[in-house]
Formats: structure tokens, sequence, C-alpha cells
């Protein structure tokens, strides 16, 4: 698919280096799981089936968890208005847009490919922007399915989920059925348990440190379609500042989604290492932000139209 938003060759080449490295890290967790547990078939068909279950149903899941629904135009016509306008600038097929009946002030893209994305916004978000902020936010998110990082993020995102659950897995199975379990059992378990969170630490920090590329870039192709970065601008200083004021309580089943947000899901008086961040901080992105806004205006104030 091409479109006009502004090509990102350094986020392309992440996105490969990242699936490449991750793809390596898969195979020998594969390799190492047949080895201990002594059964191909079983690990195959596990990961086989839980991968095809990631990448076909991401948006189903999604939708599922964060309490969505897809929304016609007539239900919401100024969000449909928006979607519609920035898809017809940026000359991309229109995502399925759907709404979050939450407070939580964000949005997020998700979907295997752009014939299969769906844009969400959640009600705060809604109540609490103008429309040239929502048009930067849903920019922002158009720009994930336009360069496919939002499919390269579901499929990374893969291993760790079964690296964690096979971990969860071998530590119940350790706690309850210790008793009846003899010790080269109970050590191979144990092996398994250190393998799983190896892995699960890996693809933690690979899809970490590509999602906060990932951000920037959504921000930048944002700001260069819609000429508009002061306006994307005032929503991540709103939606920001909005989350910090959510009830803790109401972020814990978000915060699962944080790759996929706008911006992330933390409450107040989180302290959170760069490494460790799914996005870049506030400051780093209003200062990107500034300095696309200065570039627009020495060109006029206008986007440039990539073919």
């Amino acid at each position: 698919m091409r479109s006009r938003f502004e090509p990102d060759r350094q986020l392309t080449s992440r996105m490969v280096v990242t699936m490449f490295l991750l793809g390596l890290v898969y195979v020998a967790f594969i390799a190492a799981l047949i080895v201990l547990l002594k059964s191909v078939v079983v690990v195959v068909v596990i990961a086989a089936g839980l991968l095809g279950a990631q990448f076909w149903f991401s948006d189903r899941i999604a939708l599922y968890a964060m309490h969505g629904h897809l929304v016609t135009a007539e239900e919401q016509p100024r969000l449909h208005g928006v979607v519609d306008r920035l898809c017809a600038t940026a000359d991309m097929p229109k995502p399925r847009v759907a709404i979050s009946d939450m407070d939580l002030p964000n949005a997020f893209a998700t979907g295997r490919n752009a014939d299969h994305a769906v844009i969400c916004v959640t009600t705060g978000l809604l109540r609490r922007l103008e429309t040239e902020e929502l048009e930067g936010v849903l920019a922002h998110e158009l720009s994930h399915v336009a360069h496919r990082d939002v499919a390269v993020i579901t499929i990374a995102s893969f291993l760790g989920v079964i690296a964690g659950l096979i971990v969860r897995f071998a530590f119940y199975s350790q706690l309850f059925g210790g008793r009846n379990r003899d010790q080269n059992t109970a050590a191979l378990l144990a092996i398994v348990m250190a393998v799983s969170a190896l892995v699960y630490a890996i693809s933690f920090l690979l899809i970490r440190a590509l999602s906060r590329y990932r951000e920037l870039a959504a921000d930048r192709a944002a700001a260069m379609l819609t000429g508009k970065p002061s306006a994307l601008a005032s929503a991540l200083t709103k939606v920001s500042g909005d989350i910090a004021r959510i009830p803790t309580q109401d972020l814990r089943t978000a915060q699962a989604f944080n790759a996929f947000f706008f911006t992330p899901a933390l409450g107040p008086g989180t302290a959170v290492a760069n490494m460790f961040s799914t996005h870049p901080s506030l400051e780093r992105r209003i200062e990107a932000l500034a300095e696309i806004s200065a570039q627009l205006g020495e060109a006029g104030g206008k986007p440039r139209d990539e073919a």
C-alpha cells in the first residue's frame, strides 16, 4: 500500500532488524522447548496456533479487551468525518472505526494490514479534544497503519506472550504439583522457566526499543500530513495530563496495550526507565514537534506531498 504519509526508511530498517532478531530468538526458543519437553508436535502446534490467533484476530482481541465496538458514520459523524478527510488526504483505504466506552483519553490502531485495520478512540478522548487535536491523533494512528508497524508490533509481541504464558504455567505447575513430582521433572520445569524468562526479557527490550522510535515516526508523519504539529502537541499535552488524573485501578487493564496506544496509560508518580518505556517522554515528543513546526514555518506552513 502506498500513501502520502511521509515514508520513513529508518523505521522500516528498524522493523526489519527487530523482526530478524526476534526471529532468531523465536527459533532458539522453540528448539529449546522441543529439547526440554521432548515433543515436537505439541510445541509446534501450540506455537503455531497462538501465532495464528494473535495475527488473524488481533483486532477483535484488542477491541474486546478495551470494551470497543465498531460505529457507523450515522452514529459518530464527527469521528468518521475526520477519518474520511485524513484518508482522502493520505490516499489510503479507510479503516474500520470503533469507539471504546472508557473515560481514559486514548486511541489505538490494530489489525494485520491496511485492509483489516481498525482505528479505535475512547469516549474520554472524543470529549476532551477539539477537532484539530483529534485530527492530529487520528493522523498519528493512521500513519501506523500506512507504515505497517501495527502488524509488526502485533507479531513481535507474540513471542513475549508465549514466553510469559509458559513461565506462568511452569510456575503454577511447580507450586501445586511439587509433591507428586520427581527431582528430574522439577529440574526440567525450572530450566523451562529460566529459558522462557530470558526470551521474555529479550523480546521485551527489543519491542520497546522499536515502539519508542515508531511513536516519534508517527508523530512526524502525522504532523507533516496535517501541517499542524502544534495541534498534535496540544493533544499530547492534554491527553498526557488527563491520563495522570485517571484512577490507578482504571489504568491497569489498559496498560497491557501501551505499545499500541497514542500515549501510554501510566498513573501519577510512575517513574519508568527509558529502556523499559513503550513511548518517548512527553518532553521529547513535544520537542520533536516543535522542530517540525519550525520546518513547516520556513516552508510556508504546508506539508510536503509525498506521492
